[in-house]
């Protein structure tokens, strides 16, 4: 199922008012979804949103860019294994300059990557490890208190106490702009479904590693 785009302003108040929305199930089969020339520069003119969470070399010649929902099972298997060997065969090395960032398709999800946030681009990664691993225990329930008690564990785990990660899901601010860069970052690539990847400007679909494989070795040149 796609999604629909909301306003910012929008979808916070339908965020609070309870509205749900359930993220997509991408095929896995690979397909080029649009290309433009807006977003993210490559090599070392790449222009970071105050928001990004970089991995690897900001001076590689690819740029690799994730969108994904917290409470996406899809983007929860990728992130545990197609994005590990993209992270040790291109990221590590230097080729790629990878970015993740969220989308907000339910509650659950923007709470998540505000928990994700809350240490800062020190512990950011280690926490979204942390939260796909445990999916389907912190997001397997119907009762918004609960997932956010659940959620507070995983920031308990990981080091923080209670009253910070209670400041960071009380940050109105911070999750007003979340949800514009979100809300931009959609409307610029057309982000619809989850997981979706903008790789040198041209978004594709979910898809294999091999796949991945070749396209990154085609775009460095390989």
């Amino acid at each position: 199922m796609n999604k629909l785009l909301l306003p910012a302003i929008a979808l916070l108040a339908a965020l609070g008012a309870g509205a749900w929305w359930f993220t997509s199930q991408q095929s896995a089969a690979p397909e080029i979804l649009a290309s433009t020339s807006d977003g993210v520069a490559t090599g070392a003119d790449t222009e970071l949103h105050p928001l990004d969470m970089p991995l690897g070399n900001p001076d590689a010649s690819v740029v690799m860019v994730e969108y994904s929902s917290l409470t996406c099972p899809h983007c929860a298997t990728f992130n545990q294994g197609v994005f590990q060997q993209i992270k040790e065969n291109f990221v590590d090395t230097g080729e790629v300059f990878y970015l993740k960032r969220e989308v907000y398709f339910d509650r659950p999800g923007l709470w998540a990557a505000m928990v994700a946030r809350c240490g800062g681009e020190e512990r950011y990664h280690g926490m979204l490890n942390l939260i796909y691993e445990t999916q389907s225990h912190w997001a397997g329930t119907n009762d918004p208190a609960e997932i956010a008690n659940r959620l507070r564990r995983l920031g308990r785990q990981a080091g923080m106490s209670d009253e910070q990660v209670n400041a960071c899901l009380e940050d109105g601010d911070k999750a007003l702009a979340m949800t514009e860069f979100y809300q931009a970052n959609a409307e610029t690539y057309g982000i619809r479904s989850t997981p979706s990847f903008v790789i040198d400007g041209t978004l594709y679909s979910n898809m294999s590693y091999a796949e991945f494989e070749r396209i990154l070795n085609e775009k460095l040149g390989g």
